[in-house]
């Protein structure tokens, strides 16, 4: 197998991840570590043996594929460099600063036929993989996903850190463009918003309520779908999940029904749980960052396979998420 050349742009918290991963995948031969700070390069690059540098440019000509985690008000600047150069880009979420400097990175991608993939991680969770082999079509979706402050991402508020991930996921199982949203938030720590709540109406009838916090004491990271083929509850946190599937249920609506014509049958003897075909989901505990790395290198080698999440999918995240943001705004409390 030919390696695909790879680069790390940002030695923080997630570039440290994201280069233990891209060093120990086999297709990948991890060339270099680029960071402003040099020592913070330099101490990267020595613990995986590759190089460091200071500038997206020094990569031009060395790297085939570069893994984007530096603030997101800078992702336009330094994909704009790469893509000009038909290097591959991996972008962290979100894909820009706003959906304008994301179609702007969109549109270069598609000038130059280069690969760009967006780090939606949370679509690679081992649950929403399984959720995805079910091809079900939800009418109805609850999301929640709060956790204590974490004191990173402070330049963006909880849409666009926290929210963005359940509104890619819920875009993705939705198939079908926005209708309209609303939305509802407020600050208490930092300049923007810290809670959020948000409804999201598609043109297909499915509507998802979406719930995002950082400000709880505890972490809880949770879906559930409605569908006319089943209900699905999920944890992404404790990667398990059931499936309560209709066509397995038949037999207890009839029986239901057949009791209820009795008229005078007592229903409080009966434990409803036990009556259920419930699925425990089955999960494959792969790690979400390799996935997305696996599927953003296997995209960049075969150009007929497409990312996790495409540029154009990371696009309509952020522009719901900044539909959100202004429906925030014109609800703002006095």
């Amino acid at each position: 197998m030919e390696k695909i050349r790879t680069a790390v742009i940002g030695a923080g918290k997630m570039g440290h991840i994201h280069s233990k991963v891209l060093s120990k995948l086999p297709q990948s031969d991890l060339v270099a570590i680029v960071d402003v700070q040099e020592e913070k390069a330099k101490k990267l690059a020595k613990e995986f043996k590759c190089q460091a540098f200071l500038n997206p440019e020094d990569l031009i000509g060395k790297v085939d594929a570069v893994t984007i985690s530096v603030p997101t008000k800078k992702h336009l600047e330094i994909a704009e460099i790469l893509i000009k150069n038909k290097i591959a880009v991996l972008i962290e979420k979100p894909l820009a600063a706003s959906a304008e400097e994301g179609e702007k990175i969109v549109a270069l991608a598609k000038e130059y036929d280069t690969v760009v993939a967006v780090g939606h991680s949370e679509r690679c969770n081992p649950v929403v993989q399984a959720m995805k082999r079910l091809k079900i079509e939800p009418k109805y979706i609850q999301a929640e996903r709060i956790s204590p402050y974490s004191f990173r991402s402070t330049d963006i508020g909880v849409v666009l850190d926290v929210m963005i991930h359940d509104i890619d996921i819920i875009l993705a199982l939705a198939q079908s463009p926005v209708k309209s949203v609303d939305g509802f938030g407020f600050n208490v720590i930092a300049d923007t918003e810290d809670i959020c709540n948000a409804r999201i109406f598609f043109e297909n009838g499915c509507v998802a309520n979406i719930t995002a916090s950082r400000l709880a004491l505890k972490t809880v990271r949770k879906i559930r779908v409605f569908s006319r083929q089943a209900y699905l509850s999920l944890d992404f946190f404790k990667k398990e999940g059931i499936v309560i599937k209709t066509d397995g249920n038949v037999d207890v609506v009839k029986w239901v029904k057949e009791k209820q014509a009795l008229g005078n049958f007592d229903f409080t003897g009966v434990n409803w749980p036990d009556l259920l075909h419930i699925e425990q989901l089955n999960i494959e505990d792969k790690e979400p960052l390799r996935v997305e790395q696996e599927s953003f290198l296997a995209a960049v080698a075969d150009r007929t396979k497409r990312p996790e999440v495409t540029g154009e999918e990371g696009l309509a995240a952020l522009k719901c998420a900044e539909a959100i943001l202004k429906s925030i705004t014109s609800h703002k409390w006095e």
